[in-house]
Formats: C-alpha cells, structure tokens, sequence
C-alpha cells in the first residue's frame, strides 16, 4: 500500500505543467516554494522517505506542479485530520491558507523556478508522524486519577469518514478543546501533540463527542509525561489502529 503522504498526487498525475507555460508570477520554487515544502512535505517526500517520489529540487516537482496545486487547494496534501483552531499541535504539517494561495498563484503563474542559488536546498529529517516524544507514555483517554503532564492525544481506532470533538474538562470548570477529527482518513497521522503541555488535575477528564454506526470502535489514548504520579498501565508502544 502507498503511503497516504502521496495517494492523492498519484491519482491526478496524469495532470501535469506544460514546459513553454507563460510566466506571470514573481513567486519563484528558489525563494518561496522550494521552502515550504521543506516545512510541509520533505518529511516524507525524500530520497528514502515515506513516499514514492521526491520533491527536493525543482526538477523533481514540476512535473507535479498542477498535481501539488490541487491536492494542497483540497487540503488532501499533507494528510493532516485535525481541524485548524481547535487545538494547537506541534507536529501540524498542515498548510496554511496564505501557503495554499502561495503555491496556487506559483503554479498559475507557470511555475518558474528563479535563482538556484535561492533555493532552500535542506532535507529536513524523516518524518515519523506516529513516533511518540522522548518521555511520553500513553494511557487510555478517560478520567486521570493522578496529576498528568498531558502532551497529546492518539487515535488508537476510528471508522474512516467519523467526526469527534474532545475536551479536557478539568475539576475547576476550565474546559480546553483538544482535538477535532472530521472526515477521519485512516492515511492521516494519527498522533496529534499539543503545542503546549497541558496540567489534568486529578479527576480532570477527556471528554469524547462522536457520532458512529452501531458496533464501530472509537477509541483514543492520552500522551503524557512519563513520571512517578502515572498509572501502572500506561505504556510506551503505539496502539494498532483499526
């Protein structure tokens, strides 16, 4: 199976730019394109990487450029679940709006490439978009009975296509949103850390709002700082997802 940082690309390959396309943009791969893909893409799209085609040079990812327009304007491309604005993650490789119109206006305006000597030129390391931070273990989402050092959350199983709100409600009324999945895609990360570590108070609890079919599995783990204070369950392998 492919990978899903590259399933979309693939479908519309046949979509490509044209050589002799006019010039009509000042925007350049050099100066601004070839840097954020760097940020966004590199991760998997890298000699050894995740996906099946590189784009670290201009050469590489012309011929993709019209593919590359339609899939970030989707939002298909990076495969990124959570919805913007509802929860803050350090490990988002979500475009934002202002790069979309950056890469869109690139390829309408026929894609140059500029200077080469601008180009950003950095692989970023190998993405492992499910490999947990240094310290962190993970406990079934529910209620902590200990004070936790709450880092992030994991999708252990969740039919694709489901919808979920969760909240850590703590015990003085504060509630936090964590994480909102619409249109779950199973070729997504399933591991979402915050920005910034969050302190659940002993009896704080996660709070799961979905709608799912009858007999479907949805179920998601917590990743916290691994100390004294948690739980004798808690564990350092990454769940198989369903």
């Amino acid at each position: 199976m492919k990978s899903g940082c590259a399933i979309g690309f693939l479908l519309i390959s046949s979509t490509r730019l044209l050589a002799h396309d006019p010039i009509t943009t000042p925007l350049t791969w050099s100066k601004e394109i070839s840097r954020i893909l760097e940020r966004r893409c590199l991760g998997c799209h890298q000699p050894g990487g995740k996906a099946p085609f590189t784009l670290t040079t201009y050469e590489d990812a012309r011929p993709w450029a019209v593919a590359i327009r339609e899939e970030v304007s989707n939002r298909t491309m990076p495969p990124w679940n959570a919805v913007k604005g509802f929860g803050t993650f350090r490990n988002d490789m979500a475009l934002t709006q202002e790069e979309i119109q950056t890469i869109t206006d690139w390829v309408n305006g026929g894609a140059p490439e500029g200077d080469p000597k601008l180009a950003s030129g950095v692989i970023p390391h190998a993405y492992h978009p499910e490999e947990l931070p240094r310290g962190a273990v993970e406990t079934p989402a529910g209620t902590f009975s200990f004070t936790a050092t709450l880092m992030g959350i994991r999708i252990a199983a969740m039919p694709k296509g489901t919808e979920a709100h969760l909240l850590l409600h703590q015990p003085d009324g504060t509630r936090t949103p964590l994480l909102w999945i619409r249109q779950f895609q199973p070729a997504a990360p399933r591991l979402y850390l915050l920005a910034e570590p969050i302190t659940a108070q002993p009896g704080a609890r996660i709070v799961i709002s979905t709608a799912v079919q009858p007999n479907a599995t949805v179920r998601f783990l917590a990743v916290v700082e691994r100390s004294k204070a948690a739980p004798a369950h808690a564990r350092t392998p990454a769940p198989t997802g369903e």
